[in-house]
């Protein structure tokens, strides 16, 4: 039987984990362009950045895009930005054939001045573990 209370947490500090690994289930923290070459570029530059960063860290839990069950995500400017992060967001999920997760969108003032984008995201694991699958009564 699977210990549901076990938590596993990578890339941590004092603030956060970058991965939260729990029942089968990955959560990313809060992913933005700062520190890239793209930090200070404009909205299909840094969503590029985001959706490249979430791929890796997908990746290092054991899932993949194809996977995302919720996408949360945090525009500096929803007026000017949201048609910008759509297209790069749009074409990021047909690249893989990816399917459309549950989403939510909306503005925030985000930490750092030249961010325009943040996006977290709530993904499945990739192989199906029997040690969390639960038996029916039969």
């Amino acid at each position: 039987m699977t210990d549901f209370t076990t938590i596993q947490r990578t890339h941590s500090n004092a603030r956060l984990s970058k991965i939260v690994r729990h029942a089968g289930l990955v959560y990313l923290c809060g992913q933005t362009a700062k520190g890239s070459a793209s930090a200070d570029a404009g909205i299909a530059e840094q969503t590029a950045e985001v959706l490249a960063r979430v791929d890796a860290l997908l990746a290092e839990a054991g899932s993949n895009r194809s996977r995302i069950l919720t996408a949360t995500i945090y525009l500096r400017d929803i007026a000017a930005d949201f048609a910008g992060m759509n297209a790069v967001w749009e074409a990021w999920l047909a690249d893989k054939q990816a399917v459309t997760p549950a989403r939510t969108t909306v503005q925030a003032a985000l930490a750092t001045t030249g961010l325009r984008v943040e996006m977290s995201v709530v993904a499945a694991e990739n192989q199906q573990r029997a040690d969390l699958l639960i038996p029916h009564a039969t």
